[in-house]
């Protein structure tokens, strides 16, 4: 679905720009460094419990699982950018695709929910954080809805590497809000993979406009060409109608060409 021409310079730029971001990414999550103040705010939600429960199950995760997990979730999203693009053409009604879409997610997660956690004890909701990230869930559905609409119209307008290359964006974005709500620290790894991604991301954009340009340049001519096939078309001599009823006819004529 995308042309990378490599021996143009907005192709060159996609590829390039798509592994720089990827990079930036890696970098972000593999490379710590020396840590950068830049703010402090001194607010952590969950007063450092979240940094004692990856302690204490480090030795016990399976890493392997998990990798594997978390390619098989990049795959299936890259997927469905793909399979949206194609529906769009046919059904392009993004409200009611949205819908559907969470409401089998709704579904599938509360069906994924019992059967993994089955001590009922664990649904009691209080006065702490899970009531908060209960709320904060509910407003996630609404915020879902909105996303996953948006991002459907974007993949029907300008394709579905346009709305991916901005995903690296997330890490960034995670990585500040742990940084203010978590009391998390930054690092030279942070900032770095911060750069990287946001010059990946401006240089697959730079190429996608002016791909985008190219395109509606062409466009005109092409137009134009039409025009002139229609004009031709047209354009066609008549004998001189002799009577009333030959200049009707000829008139019925035109009326069922246009």
């Amino acid at each position: 679905m995308e042309k990378l021409n490599l021996r143009k310079k907005e192709g060159l730029a996609k590829v390039v720009g798509t592994l720089v971001g990827i990079g930036g990414a890696m970098v972000l999550t593999f490379y710590k460094g020396f840590e950068i103040n830049i703010w402090t705010t001194h607010v952590d939600l969950l007063h450092g419990q979240h940094v004692a429960h990856l302690h204490q199950d480090a030795h016990s995760q399976n890493f392997l699982l998990g990798s594997l997990l978390a390619f098989a979730s990049c795959l299936s999203y890259s997927f469905w950018l793909i399979l949206q693009t194609k529906m769009t053409k046919i059904y392009p009604c993004q409200y009611s695709s949205t819908a559907v879409t969470c409401i089998m997610g709704a579904v599938q997660g509360v069906a994924i929910s019992i059967c993994v956690e089955r001590d009922w004890n664990q649904w009691k909701l209080g006065w702490n954080i899970r009531l908060l990230t209960v709320a904060f869930a509910v407003q996630g559905i609404v915020g879902s809805g909105a996303v996953v609409t948006v991002m459907a119209w974007c993949v029907r307008m300008r394709g579905p590497l346009y709305v991916s290359i901005f995903s690296p964006l997330m890490l960034l974005l995670v990585a500040i809000a742990g940084s203010l709500c978590l009391d998390e620290k930054l690092h030279l790894g942070s900032v770095v993979g911060a750069v990287l991604i946001v010059g990946g991301l401006y240089m697959v954009l730079w190429g996608k406009s002016k791909e985008m340009n190219k395109c509606l340049q062409l466009t005109p001519s092409e137009s134009q060409g039409q025009l002139d096939q229609l004009k031709d078309i047209a354009v066609v001599t008549t004998p001189k109608p002799q009577n009333e009823t030959e200049i009707q006819d000829i008139n019925n004529k035109s009326i069922s060409i246009i």
